[in-house]
């Protein structure tokens, strides 16, 4: 029977095998800690500055949402192409002083809007809601909207102004429309109520 082979030992390190690891010189270990500390300042530095960005951005937003919420009359903006689309009041681009505010509770919401346009934008604005120059009645200003609307709009015209107003109204959910126009200017201001019930 023979002897089983046994893996060959290494040799000890003071029998001359392998050298001992050398000391780095300075100017390698200087160059590591350098990258070393310039890898955990990017991976620290970084996602630091992704956030102070972010946050700063965020409270902007807020900001911004917070003043259109906050918004207690009609104020000089445009609405959005959304908000113009889902109330149906399709402003002619070339209308100018315009101004909205939108409110929403949990029974109707509400977008107001005014501007002022050439005559013929008047006629193009009023065929795109479906209705014409010759629907609108006069009547005095304080008929064209409720006392409620008025208010919320924080709309004020002259004693005897009259408007020349006319309702569109339509099936649920599509909204309501009470548009009124004041031609007592060079160019006619409309004013248009948008009412939505969900």
């Amino acid at each position: 029977m023979t002897a089983p082979l046994l893996p060959r030992q290494a040799t000890a390190p003071d029998e001359g095998g392998t050298p001992p690891p050398t000391a780095e010189d300075r100017k390698h270990v200087v160059r590591r800690r350098w990258i070393t500390a310039t890898i955990i300042l990017l991976l620290v530095g970084v996602p630091a500055g992704y956030l102070a960005v972010s946050a700063q951005q965020s409270r902007e937003a807020g900001r911004d949402k917070a003043a259109k919420v906050g918004a207690v009359h009609v104020r000089p903006s445009w609405p959005s192409k959304v908000q113009r689309s889902v109330y149906e009041v399709p402003i002619p681009i070339t209308a100018w002083s315009v101004g909205f505010l939108e409110t929403n509770n949990w029974h109707t919401s509400r977008l107001y809007t005014q501007f002022t346009v050439k005559e013929k934008d008047l006629e193009a604005f009023l065929t795109a809601v479906g209705t014409s120059r010759a629907q609108l009645t006069p009547g005095a200003a304080g008929e064209a909207f409720s006392a409620h609307d008025v208010k919320a709009a924080g709309w004020k015209w002259n004693p005897g102004t009259t408007l020349y107003a006319t309702t569109i109204e339509q099936p649920d959910p599509r909204p309501t429309r009470d548009i009124a126009v004041d031609f007592s200017g060079p160019n006619p201001r409309v004013y248009a109520v948008s009412t939505a019930t969900p």
